[in-house]
């Protein structure tokens, strides 16, 4: 018999709303398989804490956990390796709140600057401990089970115009992590994806079969799934469960 996937979206360091969502789950067992799509960190105030969450989940339930890369992980292990001030200075992707969960420092207010003691390991991305830094380095870019392909962001197109599977892309697959593309969103006809990354507030409305009256839920097109619901922005986190498609929130 197949087990059921429960497909969790961004979390962004919002610790409080992984655990509600996580304790409206119901009984998984040794057939199912919890998929996390990435973006752990950044923004939330518990970034440190959802990260240790999601790496010691295995260890607490019975049923399978894949943690998968997201844009926000890959973007600072680039950080340290190069250095990425363009990424790690605007407020908007809020990095100095991981940095803060990090050093365990009181979380900044939306808008705030690094003072300038703490301004070299913020913009190196030295504060990660090596532990982090070893999980994060491994988090793969994709997974696929018999009900959906699990990726990040999205699947682009080849030179053929076809969208391709995430094993057809050059190694390693960045493009399912930084993808934003509207032609994904409104014309992939293969096997069902379930992505995060691009709120559903930001998809195409009129597509969505799913809730349409309510922008900010779940979206789903043909076999095309969002579930980044604006966690850590102001929204809620979302999983969705398949193949039933059954959602859990934050939210309520």
């Amino acid at each position: 018999m197949a087990g059921r996937t429960i497909a969790i979206g961004d979390i962004h360091g919002e610790l409080m709303q992984l655990r509600t969502v996580m304790s409206k789950l119901p009984k998984l067992d040794r057939d199912d398989t919890i998929v996390f799509l990435g973006d752990y960190i950044d923004r939330g105030p518990h970034s440190k804490q959802v990260v240790e969450y999601v790496r010691y989940l295995p260890k607490m339930i019975s049923a399978k956990v894949v943690a998968l890369r997201g844009n926000h992980e890959d973007a600072w292990l680039y950080v340290r390796r190069k250095g990425w001030p363009e990424f790690v200075r605007p407020p908007i992707h809020g990095c100095l709140a991981a940095y803060r969960s990090f050093i365990n420092a009181p979380v900044p207010e939306q808008l705030q600057e690094p003072i300038d003691a703490e301004r070299a390991a913020f913009e190196s991305g030295r504060f990660f401990p090596t532990r982090i830094v070893r999980w994060m380095e491994q988090l793969p870019y994709w997974y696929e089970d018999q009900h959906a392909i699990y990726v990040h962001a999205g699947l682009p197109k080849g030179s053929d115009g076809r969208f391709l599977h995430p094993s057809e892309l050059p190694n390693p697959p960045v493009q399912v992590l930084w993808l934003r593309d509207e032609d994904f969103f409104r014309n992939y006809r293969g096997k069902r994806v379930v992505f995060g990354h691009t709120r559903t507030d930001l998809l195409p409305p009129e597509l969505s079969n799913f809730t349409p009256d309510d922008p900010k839920d779940l979206w789903a097109y043909e076999n095309v799934v969002g579930i980044d619901t604006g966690c850590g922005r102001g929204g809620f986190l979302t999983a969705v469960e398949l193949p039933s498609m059954r959602v859990y929130e934050s939210r309520g």
